[in-house]
Formats: structure tokens, sequence, C-alpha cells
């Protein structure tokens, strides 16, 4: 039998193997697997591959640290208690001032429903485009996962815009029972609107017909089912807030010259909310030993 072929093969396979593991070697490191134990994750990039990454030490703010807001808490409170108890409920977004409690109220939301195996998953605008993968993931879980897309805005063309569109409602696949979707935004309409748009639209009939970018726009806004509006704080409210948040880092007494102090704080920051209010409590406190 002629084996002269059998030695150039031999070779040909071994140069295979050592290509195989060379570009093992290379591949990126595989992602961690999801640890389901965990009740807060963010979606996040290993080494071009993606998976849910654990937050250890989450931000574990209450509904009774924030004020002023009454209103918005009571309805996003009552809509995510109907997730939770397996009820139909809506996508959120929350828009308005900065500062005035929006990414904070969905924190203080989820923890107040953690215990009973409500998940929050944070997405960046950047992996918007992942969001069908992660509705994959945890669609077969037996927790309910809010998926938390936080200070969004979009740029013409931006890719993220179109994902999140559809992945409110506007994919053939039937949207997963156990994810609903809170976003925030410090604009309603998510994308930046111009005069020019605004003066394509007609009028006839005696009926207003809006330019198409213009209904473009208004589209996705109005995939979210509840929208809540948040407003900048006057100067009672602010004050109210300090309080609070005094209150919180165990200064119950207020003076005069705390207000004084407090008012000057706002007057240095050029605005008055919440997130302002926290600030100031910190550096009272912090300066107070």
């Amino acid at each position: 039998m002629n084996e002269t072929w059998l030695s150039p093969l031999l070779d040909l396979l071994a140069r295979g193997e050592r290509l195989l593991d060379e570009y093992e070697r290379r591949m990126p490191a595989l992602p961690p697997v999801n640890d389901w134990q965990a009740q807060a994750y963010r979606w996040r990039s290993f080494d071009q591959r993606v998976a849910l990454q654990p937050v250890l030490h989450p931000h574990t703010i209450t509904l009774a640290s924030l004020c002023n807001i009454d209103r918005q808490k009571e309805l996003l409170v009552a809509n995510t208690r109907q997730f939770v108890e397996g009820r139909l409920a809506n996508n959120v977004l929350l828009t308005g001032s900065r500062g005035c409690g929006k990414s904070s109220l969905v924190k203080a939301a989820w923890n107040e429903f953690k215990a009973q195996g409500l998940r929050l998953i944070e997405v960046e605008k950047t992996h918007l485009t992942d969001l069908p993968d992660i509705v994959e993931q945890v669609a077969g879980r037996p927790e309910r996962f809010i998926l938390f897309c936080d200070d969004l805005s979009f740029e013409e063309g931006d890719w993220g815009y179109q994902a999140l569109k559809t992945a409110l409602d506007g994919s053939i696949a039937a949207p997963s029972a156990n994810v609903l979707i809170y976003a925030t935004s410090n604009r309603r309409h998510l994308v930046p609107e111009y005069f020019s748009e605004n003066a394509q639209t007609r009028y006839e009939g005696g009926e207003i017909h809006f330019a198409e970018a213009i209904e473009e726009k208004v589209a996705l806004s109005e995939r979210f089912g509840l929208w809540l509006s948040f407003y900048g704080f006057d100067q009672n409210d602010y004050l109210n807030a300090c309080r609070l948040w005094l209150g919180n880092f165990g200064i119950a007494e207020w003076h005069d010259e705390t207000e004084r102090a407090a008012l000057q704080w706002a007057q240095g920051r050029g605005s008055r909310s919440g997130r302002v209010a926290w600030q100031f409590a910190r550096d009272w406190v912090g300066k107070a030993g």
C-alpha cells in the first residue's frame, strides 16, 4: 500500500491544530455566567461580548427619601405593584427638570418591591440595540425585570432610537410578560426637534397635519403607556428637601443659619432641586463632623 500521501496529511492536520490553538488563545474571554442571585444588574461588554453583570452595592434609596413628587410616586408605585403581582402594567417614561427625582424614583420603586422578586437591569444608551438579547435571557425567569434606561436622548440617525421603538411594541415577537422598560429623559420627545420640521406642518380643511418628521419623533414617546412629568422646585419645596435629607443623615435641628446656608448653596448652583438639596445636606453634615 502506497503511504506517501500520509505524511503530508499528518503535517496538515498538525498545522490545523496549531492554528486552532492560536485562534482560541486570541479569542476574547467568555463573559461570566449570569448570577441570578443578584437583585440588580448592568448590561456590560466583556471583550466584545455582553452579559448581565451583578451590581454588588446597589443604590438603595427609599420612597420616603423623596419629597415634592407625591403624585409621580403614587402612579409609579401603583404601576410597579401591578407588574410585580402579575397584572398588566405599562412601560414608563419619566421626563422633566434635571435633578428632581426621576432616576431616584425608579430606584426607590425597585427597592420597595425587590423582596417580592423585582429585579433591576441598567441598560446604557449604547446597548439599546441589545434589548432583544436581554429580554430573551430573562424571559424564562420567575423574577420580574425592569430594564432601566437612564437619561435618554437621541440624535438624528441614532440606531438606539429605532431599537427602543421596536423593543417597546414594534417587534414581531410579543412583549415578555416579566419585562418592563422604565426610561428617564430631560425632554419628552427624546429626539431634538427643529423649526424647519414644524414649518412643514400643513393646515388642510380645518385640520392640522403634522410633518412626518414630527410624527416620527412623537411616536417613540407614545409607545410608553405611562408618562410622568417632573418640575423644578420652588423655594419651599427645596428647603423641605434639605430638611428631609439632613434628617436622613442624622441632623434633626433646623436653624436660621441652616436655612441661609441652604439658600446660598442653591444660589451658587443656579438651581433648586432634590439633587441640589442632597448635595447641600452632604456638605453640611460633612462639615459638622
